[in-house]
């Protein structure tokens, strides 16, 4: 059966499913981790090096928990199709906020952040916490690219009737034969990745009737260029 053959409200009864599930694994996944911590320290509390190889193992089972509840937390984000409030926002400021989200832990990774706002944007019509959300996963991605360090770029222009964010990193970019499936769903190029955040990027993005588009050269760092169309009322 093709994705056609699928009408909206099937989709929807999937994304619901899914998320469901989700949510079933999540609970005793979370008492798994509490348990696990609980074992964790009263392992510490004691002085044999028996103990100290338990509390190890127990510590590399924490860290795996994290891992599936990072990737189940990426999949709800995937999965959902939350209904969508548009409202005029300023690109410029939305940006900002996830700058300064992001700011501690870039400056801590020896990254440094670098803007180039233009101040006379026209707004867009969008749902702001849905960007917000998609920004970050293309930003996030940046930083992971930079694993020892370097320059984020973040450029705003308008030409015409449309609005452009580029994010540019100086990390260790893609290698051609990667770059077309760099959207798929669980692609990536991290060992740790889960490849889900610039998929959801892109249809968040999509949904705000945006695009999002990406040049790479492996070893020289990567540039996603997002397009975002000004709200209609503000046209001149």
């Amino acid at each position: 059966m093709s994705k056609n053959d699928f009408d909206s409200g099937e989709l929807n009864y999937l994304n619901t499913l899914a998320a469901g599930l989700v949510h079933e694994i999540k609970n005793p996944l979370n008492s798994i981790s509490i348990n696990l911590q609980l074992l964790n320290e009263d392992l510490q509390d004691r002085n044999s090096a028996k103990d100290a190889k338990m509390s190890s193992r127990v510590q590399l089972l924490q860290k795996e928990v994290c891992r599936l509840d990072s990737i189940l937390s990426d999949f709800l984000r995937f999965a959902k199709r939350p209904v969508l409030h548009f409202e005029e926002c300023d690109i410029n400021g939305i940006i900002e906020s996830v700058l300064d989200f992001i700011g501690p832990e870039a400056m801590q990774n020896s990254i440094r952040v670098l803007k180039s706002f233009d101040t006379k944007l026209s707004k867009c019509n969008l749902d702001s916490s849905a960007i917000k959300q998609a920004l970050l996963n293309v930003i996030l991605n940046a930083q992971q690219a930079m694993p020892n360090g370097g320059e984020l770029i973040v450029r705003t222009y308008q030409n015409g009737e449309n609005v452009f964010i580029d994010i540019t990193d100086t990390g260790v970019g893609i290698q051609k034969d990667k770059i077309d499936k760099i959207f798929q769903v669980y692609f990536s190029t991290k060992k740790t990745g889960t490849g889900l955040g610039l998929p959801t990027a892109k249809r968040i993005i999509e949904e705000n009737k945006g695009t999002i588009d990406i040049r790479s050269e492996d070893g020289k760092g990567s540039s996603f260029l997002i397009k975002l169309p000004v709200s209609k009322s503000k046209e001149k």
